[in-house]
């Protein structure tokens, strides 16, 4: 973009060959949105020491592209965003692909003084009664709870700075530790608030119930409710996320 973005794209990418292409591709049609609100952006990708194409990919499709070594997904975030020089972050996973109507959603916020932090509701790319269910209990306690997933998040750059970025002791659920943190500081503070999209849902991927089965997905969703903290900071317990399998 020939002026300086309001809105920075950020990606966390790793090994993430297999579904990179598609999602840029979709950020990049629907960051139409933005471009007609009259917003510049910029797409920056951060390469989580993948093995695979992924840097490759992102070159590619032209996303300014950025190294971690380090695998970590707030580790990743928090590199993407050290290369970023918008004033709001926009975080969205490597394997989500945001339709142009969110994203038209999204550029509207960035207009309002009183809007700190948004997220999205969500939905899979595959559809069973048993997703449905799980994006329904997890869309309404988002919505009630203004915590953002961390598929979709769309920050003030200066108040995300401010807090740090994402937390380092967490290898899952760093999204919502960030939203807690920056309502209790920042938004208390200047009386800014948490909007949740849901007019148009975030589109993920489903590969996690194909990739694992239904008992180590149990056994993390237990562990998660009965420990959350010990678990989020726990590599071994949030293997899903670090395994490498894709």
């Amino acid at each position: 973009m020939d002026k300086s973005p309001a809105i920075s794209i950020i990606i966390p990418a790793y090994n993430e060959e297999k579904l990179l292409a598609a999602s840029l591709q979709a950020v990049k049609a629907a960051a139409g949105a933005f471009t007609e609100a009259g917003l510049a952006w910029e797409l920056v990708v951060c390469d989580n020491n993948s093995t695979d194409r992924t840097a490759e990919i992102a070159r590619a499709e032209g996303a300014k592209v950025v190294f971690e070594p380090v695998n970590q997904i707030g580790r990743a975030r928090n590199t993407g965003a050290s290369a970023a020089t918008g004033e709001w972050l926009l975080f969205i996973d490597a394997d989500s692909q945001p339709s142009r109507e969110l994203l038209a959603d999204a550029a509207a916020l960035t207009g309002q003084n009183d809007v700190l932090l948004a997220g999205a509701t969500v939905t899979l790319d595959e559809q069973t009664l048993v997703v449905r269910l799980l994006c329904g209990v997890w869309n309404s306690v988002s919505r009630v709870r203004r915590l953002v997933a961390g598929s979709f998040i769309l920050v003030r750059a200066a108040a995300f700075r401010e807090v740090g970025g994402f937390n380092l002791n967490f290898f899952a659920g760093e999204e919502i530790d960030l939203a807690l943190r920056l309502q209790k500081t920042t938004g208390r503070r200047d009386r800014q608030r948490t909007v949740i999209l849901h007019r148009h849902p975030l589109v993920t991927s489903a590969r996690k119930l194909k990739l694992y089965r239904k008992r180590e997905m149990g056994r993390f969703l237990l562990k998660s409710v009965f420990r959350p903290m010990k678990t989020t900071a726990s590599r071994e317990d949030c293997a899903m996320w670090y395994d490498g399998r894709r």
